[in-house]
């Protein structure tokens, strides 16, 4: 969305400096990812944005929103002076969806399963509508706004991922937003320790269908058994989705089966038609993603085979179940991008699908933010991993030791267990136990750091 700094100035009610005429057409709070001709956003958190104004006028900045003006401004360039740079932006993303007057905005919350929505139902729009999607996992205070800031005047949709850290996170993003459809994936564990444990997750999750006018509409789990309390928060229509013959399910995704690369083929039965879906992303659960994905496509008016098309080449982001195959018969799964209990559930389930030629290797680190409840989320994924004919548990860093715990504690007489400090302890425990016809999982936290893991064991390889 191009504005110029006389615009922003007004927006956020910020002081101008420099030229007023300045436009921006991209806006950025990382100098190493800002355009030339955006505007910089300066936020303070651990690092100063302020600090890094100058560099954005090396990289071709036109303004910049700032909290500290710079001793010198550059000519032809301007900034705005605000008292917080993070409001500030908020401001402006405000500003943006007011301009996109002819847009819808689908906002996506959930446990997990976010990001992977948010990818599959930008692809199955994508044959019908003008549709913008916010990239990666963008999906907080400043990652809202920058999704609004990023469409332009004819986008039709835009698909926002609303993630939250604290009670009225997702009404704050929805104040912004202004949703007219939500989607909840699930409710799962993530953020346990800083939300309140499943009931106090629900509760945050819900403010997105409490933002929901009467001629909107709500998509929700079939399955998930606070479904019934979250339909009774919203005023919109409300479509449940499920995967096989799951009683009150609008939509559904029957006759789940996966490839030999963790691929789901599935039939999707919808009041607008059925139809056969593969799908490009792999493990079990992105079949009820890419059915939520559908149920919200064809609402919008989007044809069914336009979506299912859509959905076969939808793609999502790395270290998502990515399957590599080494020259010397070693495959890998990278899920190392996040993890939470019901991630880290779904991914040992998908494992458990694979068909090695000899053993399955899982290396677990630890699920973050569980406060209390990660001792006992931790010995469950253990058990899951037994349950789940993994042959070795190697369970990473000290707080994913109760997985090591669950594990023995689940009978595993044929399974190996080790407990490691880290991620080269990691490898090095692999060098000497996995090779030609196994497979090997790799998961936990994004802050853990496994990803170095699998790259190793993959170098050079395509996923």
């Amino acid at each position: 969305m191009r504005l110029t700094a006389e615009e922003v100035a007004e927006a956020t009610g910020g002081e101008l400096r420099g030229k007023r005429a300045a436009t921006a057409d991209s806006y950025a709070i990382d100098t190493r990812r800002l355009d030339k001709g955006g505007c910089f956003v300066a936020l303070r958190g651990e690092r100063d944005g302020n600090q890094f104004v100058a560099d954005a006028w090396k990289r071709g900045a036109t303004m910049a929103i700032v909290t500290r003006a710079p001793a010198r401004l550059r000519a032809g360039r301007a900034v705005v002076v605000v008292p917080d740079s993070l409001a500030a932006l908020g401001e402006l993303g405000d500003y943006a969806r007011r301009r996109l007057t002819a847009a819808t905005v689908v906002g996506i919350t959930g446990s997990a399963g976010k990001t992977a929505t948010k990818d599959l139902l930008a692809a199955a729009l994508a044959g019908s509508h003008r549709v913008h999607a916010s990239p990666a996992s963008c999906n907080n205070e400043a990652g809202v706004p920058l999704t609004l800031l990023a469409a332009d005047s004819e986008t039709e949709v835009v698909v926002t991922e609303m993630g939250a850290r604290f009670p009225g996170n997702i009404t704050e993003l929805c104040t912004i937003a202004e949703p007219q459809v939500g989607v909840i994936t699930h409710v799962g564990m993530a953020h346990a320790g800083l939300l309140g444990g499943r009931e106090g997750i629900a509760r945050v999750k819900g403010e997105l269908l409490e933002a929901l006018d009467r001629d909107g509409t709500a998509v929700l789990d079939a399955a998930d058994e606070f479904t019934p309390a979250l339909a009774a928060r919203t005023r919109a229509k409300v479509l449940k989705v499920g995967v096989g013959d799951i009683p009150g399910a609008d939509v559904r995704a029957v006759d789940v089966v996966l490839d030999d690369e963790l691929r789901p083929r599935f039939r999707l039965e919808t009041p607008w038609g059925t139809t056969d879906v593969s799908l490009a992303v792999r493990g079990e659960h992105q079949a009820v993603n890419a059915a939520m994905a559908a149920t919200v496509a064809l609402d919008l008016g989007a044809p069914l085979d336009r979506v299912a098309e859509g959905l076969a080449h939808a793609a999502t982001a790395a270290w998502r179940m990515d399957v590599t195959r080494t020259p010397d018969g070693l495959t890998v799964v990278n899920d190392a991008y996040n993890a939470s209990p019901s991630s880290m559930a779904a991914a040992l389930r998908s494992f458990a699908r694979l068909a090695p030629k000899k053993r399955r290797v899982a290396v677990l680190g630890e699920m973050l933010e569980l406060g209390e409840h990660a001792r006992a989320e931790h010995e469950h994924i253990g058990r899951l991993a037994i349950e789940s004919n993994v042959d070795v548990v190697i369970a990473v860093g000290a707080g994913a030791r109760p997985i090591a715990d669950g594990a023995r504690a689940a009978g595993a007489d044929g399974a190996e267990v080790l407990e490691v400090d880290d991620a080269d302890s990691a490898l090095a425990a692999l060098s000497e136990r996995a090779g030609p016809g196994d497979a090997v999982l790799v998961k936990a936290s994004r802050a853990v750091g496994l990803e170095r893991v699998a790259e190793a064991l993959t170098p050079g390889a395509g996923a």
